[in-house]
């Protein structure tokens, strides 16, 4: 296998998943003040998950918060039916599961045509080769590292597996969507999803429970950077 040069700089992503549902605003000042470098919204709609969160309004009312990509994952049955929506409250990336889809690649192009860029992501018991016809047509892949629905879980290690074998699809056949992880990112896992060449580390707990928010993402980063230095394997995506 040819060798590519290292991408040194992750991108972080905190999740709202894990904030303070009663003070919205200031988590998403909490990201930009630490350094975050997307803002991470999960939808549930309590049907696809146990569990729900918010809707487009949500997303409406903080877009003029922050400069910062709003990185939207739909974690709903019939995702066509939410992303006009999503995409018209100011969503940069509009993520849905290829669980909950049929028509994947249409709804991957009408997330496009909306302005926004379009994600697939899978849950830890799809494998990464059931979306493997998607890969050209999205600018992001979401790897769950955990089973979705709540925050605070530990992260499944063989799930890793699956980003290495995206990073190998990637360069093989000359894509440049990005591998994001989400589930159990924390100080000891980072080191791992490094290793597995993501791109984007969705942080919940990890982030919003640190005594220190802007030091915690100075600390991942040098984690991320101190695993992915000299190491060879197929090349990281430019970030988009």
């Amino acid at each position: 296998m040819i060798l590519y040069a290292p991408m040194e700089e992750p991108i972080f992503a905190p999740s709202l998943l894990s904030s303070d549902f009663s003070d919205l605003r200031s988590s998403v000042g909490a990201i930009e003040a630490a350094g975050g470098d997307w803002v991470h919204l999960d939808v549930m709609d309590g049907r696809f998950v146990p569990n729900l969160t918010f809707g487009p309004k949500m997303v409406s009312d903080l877009r003029p918060r922050t400069g910062l990509p709003m990185d939207v994952h739909l974690m709903t049955v019939e995702p066509e039916r939410l992303v006009a929506a999503f995409a018209g409250a100011g969503a940069d990336y509009i993520t849905f599961h290829a669980e909950a889809c049929v028509h994947a690649h249409r709804l991957a192009e009408d997330i496009r045509s909306l302005g926004a860029k379009p994600g697939i992501a899978i849950v830890p018991s799809t494998p990464a080769s059931l979306i493997a016809e998607l890969l050209p047509f999205v600018d992001l892949v979401l790897v769950m590292t955990v089973d979705p629905g709540f925050g605070g879980q530990s992260l499944i290690p063989a799930c890793l597996d699956k980003c290495s074998a995206l990073a190998r699809a990637r360069a093989e056949r000359g894509l440049s969507f990005l591998i994001s992880v989400d589930g159990g990112i924390n100080a000891e896992t980072i080191r791992a999803a490094s290793a597995a060449w993501a791109d984007v580390l969705v942080m919940g707990s990890a982030f919003f429970s640190a005594a220190d928010q802007a030091a915690a993402l100075r600390e991942a980063r040098a984690t991320f950077k101190a695993a992915r230095t000299g190491q060879g394997g197929p090349a990281p995506a430019r970030p988009h």
